[in-house]
């Protein structure tokens, strides 16, 4: 007989070394960008046209000082009605560049959120335990916002760049002398903000881990207020949240330095920029050269600069944050699966469910053994029962016939064929398993057990509920059975959410039925209803339980017992009764509920 281990508490998820940043926005154009065309070429049109009309700014002050040297009487309707018309159309312009960035922005953080959760909704089951739920819902929280708001920065920057190099040709235009002046100073502050931004790169990324360790402790904390309150843990608790919010405190905090540091260094070396021109213009002035309006349209023009020269200067800061988010996503994305269908995988063969342990080992990633060479078949129409020590892998058992976890050696067959080799969307069809801690989808109840089939008709939902001993309790609920059951079915008792779970299995008609002690949460009366229709259930299929009641073992066809993953007894209740070992050494110590 064969029993199953579970997969190694201690693995970490994979920490990929840093990526270059050009290789990352590689991959983010070819896996996201490239199929949106059209919006990017709509955002580079919106984006040259508010640049455009920015840069005529500094145009419209010349001519308005130099007609109002003149006296020219034009001032009086041209000026005003050029700027007007100026405003408005930079105005509508910089609407449509917005709602065009932010709709490619989003529809492309979709796109990545989509294919990381498509990853972990098919991972193997051992890479989702490892994190806290908390952390990998970071990755869909914290990093996207990293990325959206690189992303804006990004597109933005492309205008601030625009109308740069707009308002440049305005200040060649009306001086070039002092535009070289201005072109020496402003990229002086390049370096430093690069440097700045690699280092904020790495802190990023250790704050978005310790925002997911924070998340997964608060949520921890949270779920278990029953227990925090009843052993006055409150105290503990308060330390470990100080504890992992001070840390998160002073790495928020590191980066807010750093990023402070951006501006003031870039506003002093813009003020010298401006104090170098102004003293040049000045002295020139005095010479007789210029005439009022080149000045004071070239100031103009290097004012409405200043704020996208900073914005370009900070660009690297948020650009580097954001493709630390990038890496952890493509991190997710790219990460292999163990548990995969094999390219030639063949379809359910007929039968009934005969399943067969042959020589079955497994070994944990950290490199114990959990199973070393089980053997049992478990046969259409019998039950097998699963007992030992807590610990002795009998859940891990169970894991892997649905293959949440491949065998390490040997095989394990469905009807004559190693389920390696079958497909293995069919292979799950086939299965209905029901855990002793059954949590339920924040769902109607209705839609719950239509889990087991999504094609059963509504009399099908009610016929499987009342044969799960659950259709009384469903009928008194607020909605009946389109009542929503809360995160994780709390608004129901442990009782109901098992009966809710039987029924779901019952739904299912599986060829093999899982039961980690499916009972366990019942009352004698509800339980003896339960067992009934899973004597109905498991006629022609085969039934593996994981036992803990003495009641479902004695009922057992086979009884496998387990002890450090393998299986030191197999016979009927009587007959490891009569052979006085481990079972009846259990059984004699009430190791079984009655």
């Amino acid at each position: 007989m064969n029993v199953i281990p579970t997969p190694g508490p201690d693995r970490q998820a994979p920490q990929a070394d840093t990526v270059p940043s050009r290789r990352l926005m590689r991959r983010l154009w070819r896996d996201e960008l490239a199929g949106h065309k059209l919006r990017i070429l709509g955002v580079m049109v919106m984006t040259a046209l508010m640049a455009i009309f920015s840069a005529l700014y500094p145009l419209v002050i010349q001519r308005a000082l130099d007609m109002f040297a003149a006296h020219d009487p034009r001032i009086l309707y041209q000026v005003p009605l050029l700027v007007v018309v100026i405003t408005v159309a930079k105005a509508i312009s910089q609407y449509g560049q917005s709602i065009a960035v932010q709709s490619l922005v989003l529809i492309v953080i979709r796109g990545l959120q989509g294919r990381m959760f498509h990853h972990l909704v098919h991972a193997d089951i051992s890479r989702i335990e490892t994190e806290a739920p908390a952390q990998i819902a970071a990755r869909f929280t914290t990093d996207a916002v990293s990325i959206r708001e690189a992303m804006i920065r990004a597109t933005n920057a492309l205008g601030d760049g625009v109308t740069v190099v707009g308002l440049i040709a305005s200040m060649l235009y009306m001086d070039w002398e002092l535009s070289l002046i201005a072109a020496v100073l402003y990229p002086i502050a390049a370096m430093p903000v690069r440097k700045l931004g690699k280092r904020l790169r790495r802190e990023s990324g250790g704050v978005h881990e310790q925002i997911g360790e924070t998340s997964a402790m608060l949520a921890e904390s949270f779920n278990q207020s029953r227990t925090i309150r009843v052993y006055r843990l409150e105290q503990a608790e308060q330390a470990r949240a100080d504890n992992v919010l001070d840390v998160l405190h002073d790495r928020l905090l590191r980066i807010a330095r750093g990023r402070a540091r951006v501006d003031p260094m870039l506003e002093v070396l813009g003020g010298i920029a401006v104090a170098a021109v102004l003293g040049f213009a000045g002295w020139r002035a005095t010479q007789g050269g210029a005439t009022l309006g080149d000045f004071s349209g070239f100031v103009a023009a290097l004012l409405l600069a200043a704020r996208p020269l900073r914005a370009l200067g900070t660009l690297n800061i948020a650009l580097q944050e954001g493709l630390g988010g990038l890496q952890r996503v493509f991190d997710v994305i790219d990460e292999p699966v163990a548990v995969a269908q094999a390219p030639d995988a063949v379809g359910l063969p007929a039968g009934h469910g005969e399943l067969c342990f042959e020589q079955v080992s497994f070994q944990y990633p950290d490199g114990r053994m959990g199973l070393d060479g089980l053997d049992f078949i478990a046969r259409p129409g019998l039950t097998v029962a699963l007992v030992g020590p807590s610990g002795a892998g009998k859940s891990t058992a169970l894991s892997l016939i649905p293959r949440l976890h491949d065998v390490s050696g040997g095989r394990i067959t469905l009807d004559g064929v190693d389920l390696r080799h079958l497909i293995l969307p069919e292979l799950r069809d086939a299965i209905a398993y029901v855990s002793q801690d059954t949590l339920l989808f924040d769902l109607p109840v209705v839609d719950n057990i239509r889990m087991g089939n999504p094609q059963a008709t509504d009399a099908q939902v009610r016929d499987a509920a009342r044969a799960a001993a659950a259709d009384e309790f469903i009928q008194a609920l607020p909605q009946g059975y389109h009542t929503r059951v809360g995160p994780g079915g709390q608004r129901l008792s442990g009782g109901q959410r098992q009966r809710v779970a039987l029924a779901r299995a019952l739904l299912r008609n599986p060829r093999v039925l899982l039961l980690d002690e499916a009972t366990s949460a019942l009352d004698s009366e509800s339980e003896a209803i339960v067992q009934q229709a899973l004597a109905h259930l498991r006629h022609e299929r085969t039934t593996i339980v994981v036992a803990h009641r003495l009641s479902t073992v004695r009922s057992a066809d086979l009884v496998v017992v387990m002890a450090a993953g393998r299986a030191v007894e197999c016979g009927t209740h009587d007959a490891l009764i009569q052979h006085d070992g481990l079972y009846a050494r259990m059984v004699r110590n009430q190791a079984f509920t009655l």
